[in-house]
């Protein structure tokens, strides 16, 4: 199967794993596809695996199996499918199943697609993956490892935090609505973690991850940084990690995955225009 025919999975189940976030749970006959496709991206080693979800038309027929090569080709470009970016939370290669955490935030024109998706998601429902990619894994060699997110990283930051060995040190601050919001990391690692409650603020309209990072008491050796989230951490907590506390690049991952005020469409064309 060529890359441009994305794996089809089925819906097993889903798990409201906190009031912003949803599991979805896949597996089925795809999962064979997407798991050659796992393994053979640097052997899996990426804990930052992420794949694009395809949410296909209405009113058009699609080639089967889906090839996006065939779709852009031969059909308008209305029936164009729109692609989400998510992290793979977790494969479990003996229970053939795939998680991805959604954030969600009701329904309705400023909910997106992909959340509204999980929300109504069933048993049965069928999801197209595009990919995976990868970008990011901890660096054993670092002395320390920060990660600071809202919701929207936590499924990264989770794989990466449950991925660090024995003996590893790290700290975590992620930005969420309240106290119910808060995760418990699955780790053998050392980590001190900070949990930034809204208490009822809009996303992204505080300042909370940018004014804990800067009043932490920074530990000596090399930092390996992982800054994702709502885009103006890039404005914020990755200069002051980068020039004030030195941060090397190579041992800085920073990506915004979405921006306040923006719709999907209109922050996937900003974030074009910051690569240009």
């Amino acid at each position: 199967m060529s890359k441009s025919q994305p794996a089809l999975l089925t819906v097993l189940r889903s798990e409201q794993i906190a009031p912003s976030l949803r599991r979805i749970v896949f597996g089925g006959a795809g999962f064979d596809t997407y798991l050659q496709r796992h393994l053979a991206l640097n052997d899996g080693r990426w804990t930052d695996t992420y794949v694009k979800l395809v949410f296909l038309r209405d009113g058009f027929d699609y080639p089967e199996p889906l090839d996006l090569d065939i779709v852009r080709e031969q059909l308008p470009p209305e029936a164009a499918p729109v692609l989400r970016t998510y992290t793979i939370r977790w494969v479990d290669t003996e229970a053939r199943e795939v998680a991805i955490d959604f954030v969600v935030h009701g329904e309705g024109p400023d909910a997106g697609i992909a959340g509204p998706w999980a929300l109504a998601a069933q048993p049965g429902d069928h999801m197209h993956l595009r990919g995976p990619g990868g970008a990011f894994a901890p660096d054993p060699t670092a002395d320390w490892h920060l990660f600071v997110g809202d919701e929207a990283a936590i499924p990264a930051i989770s794989t990466a935090i449950e991925a660090l060995p024995a003996g590893a040190r790290a700290v975590a601050f992620v930005e969420v609505d309240g106290q119910v919001d808060e995760m418990v990391w699955a780790t053998r690692a050392t980590v001190e973690t900070h949990w930034l409650h809204r208490d009822g603020a809009e996303r992204g309209t505080t300042t909370l991850l940018d004014d804990a990072v800067r009043g932490w008491d920074w530990w000596p050796g090399r930092t390996q940084a992982f800054i994702h989230g709502e885009s103006a951490l890039l404005k914020s907590v990755r200069p002051y990690v980068r020039n004030d506390r030195g941060v090397g690049r190579k041992d800085l991952s920073v990506s915004a995955y979405w921006r306040r005020g923006a719709t999907e469409e209109g922050f996937r064309q900003w974030k074009s225009q910051q690569a240009t």
